[in-house]
């Protein structure tokens, strides 16, 4: 599979940051400023230049995202470690409003066709299962 070159915008991004990210998250609790590039939601939810940058563009980018050999086992793996925690607060852990954030890139990730069942079992933990619905309205217009 040929992947976009489009996709480094979050390599670049995670080289420093995603050991960062996956230690704070296996320790419970986020400090850093990392989770548009680690947990990163549709187009269309954040207004900052930052989460525009970081914005997966459609249904198709998220795929390659995905299916990506670094990218799609970083996320895979940091949303797994979610779940070895005991809390199921995901205010807790991420404060606000990265709490809504992680709810949305979990929902966009749940929702493709070939996907990973981890992401779903976010949602189940920490959103007693409910998907964000502004990513589906998003979605469906796609």
């Amino acid at each position: 599979m040929v992947f976009d070159n489009k996709l480094d915008r979050f390599l670049d991004a995670q080289k420093t940051d995603y050991a960062i990210a996956l230690s704070e998250i296996r320790n419970g609790r986020k400090y850093n400023h990392w989770m548009w590039y680690i947990f990163p939601q549709i187009h269309g939810l954040g207004f900052s230049e930052t989460s525009k940058y970081y914005a997966i563009k459609d249904i198709a980018e998220a795929e390659a995202f995905l299916s990506h050999p670094i990218l799609g086992e970083r996320l895979v793996a940091i949303s797994k470690a979610l779940l070895n925690l005991k809390e199921t607060d995901a205010n807790k852990i991420f404060g606000s409003p990265d709490d809504v954030k992680l709810k949305s890139s979990m929902t966009l990730f749940a929702t493709l066709s070939r996907t990973d069942p981890v992401f779903q079992l976010v949602l189940d933990k920490f959103f007693d299962g409910e998907k964000d619905r502004t990513t589906l309205q998003i979605i469906s217009k796609n």
